[in-house]
């Protein structure tokens, strides 16, 4: 079972954040950058990771795509993992990723652009907003009309970009490159962190970190656990998340990336500082 892991030590005085403890709900593979940015800051950073990134119960549908690369017109990665998965696929089938030299890139969010470039390709489109609809936003319909379109994505993704890219008249092939499972974290002392009121914040990356985290404490229960504890959420899909499951949301970053709620966090306790308030 994975246990609570606390990065104590490290809270300095004069820090924006210090003294506060924020609990960290992302992938642990994923939340060292989040982590170490909370620590610089003052904060102790409770790493209680609610989802594991794993591999798609298959490959073949990616592969199948992937040997025919040059069929496509555009790919559309919609989140850093999707462009891990997509690299370590071309890897492994012994692909060149010079093949994507011909195809038009599109990412969601700067963090899924800056993963593409470190392939040494440019993405075509990159919107500021880290959501589906943003995307749509910045493609033509006229244009997507008989184009062939690559989406490597979560197994779990919702499907507004997909349906709309088809309805627009295109033929898009939609692959699991990744799966977003439920992590088996020590919900037992998280609890005991709650009820103490020893959290000050508790961070929400993804809906997926939301949904699996509400899992662990039976919904309910978690309402009840976090009603003390300020919430921050990476953009307002996770926010939507949270609301529809009962969490108050107190804090929704602009910029829909770890540096964008970091700053967010740290607006928040200012503020609350400012008023007198301790969350």
């Amino acid at each position: 079972m994975t246990q609570v892991g606390v990065n104590a030590g490290r809270i300095e005085a004069g820090k924006p954040l210090s003294g506060r403890r924020i609990v960290v709900t992302r992938a642990r593979a994923q939340a060292s950058a989040f982590v170490r940015a909370l620590e610089n800051l003052g904060a102790e950073a409770i790493e209680f990771p609610t989802i594991e990134i794993v591999p798609p119960e298959s490959n073949d549908a990616l592969d199948r795509a992937l040997k025919n690369l040059a069929a496509y017109d555009w790919i559309i990665f919609t989140s850093v993992n999707g462009v891990g998965y997509f690299s370590a696929r071309m890897t492994a089938l012994k692909r060149d990723l010079a093949a994507l030299k011909n195809i038009r890139v599109a990412a969601i969010g700067p963090e899924t652009a800056k993963a593409v470039e470190s392939l040494g390709v440019e993405s075509e489109v990159v919107p500021e907003e880290f959501r589906a609809e943003a995307i749509l936003e910045k493609l033509r319909p006229a244009e997507m009309r008989g184009k062939k379109i690559l989406v490597p994505r979560a197994a779990e993704a919702r499907d507004v970009l997909i349906e709309t890219l088809r309805q627009w008249g295109a033929t898009v092939d939609a692959v699991a490159a990744y799966r977003t499972i439920p992590a088996r974290g020590d919900a037992g002392s998280m609890r005991a962190l709650f009820e103490r009121g020893a959290a000050d914040m508790v961070t929400f990356t993804s809906s997926s970190t939301v949904k699996n985290f509400a899992a662990l404490f039976a919904g309910v229960e978690a309402r009840r656990l976090l009603a003390q504890t300020a919430i921050a959420c990476i953009g307002p899909i996770t926010q939507e998340t949270a609301e529809e499951m009962g969490i108050r949301v107190d804090v929704v970053s602009k910029e829909y990336t770890i540096g964008g709620l970091t700053k967010a966090i740290v607006e928040y306790f200012k503020r609350q500082q400012a008023s007198g308030n301790r969350h």
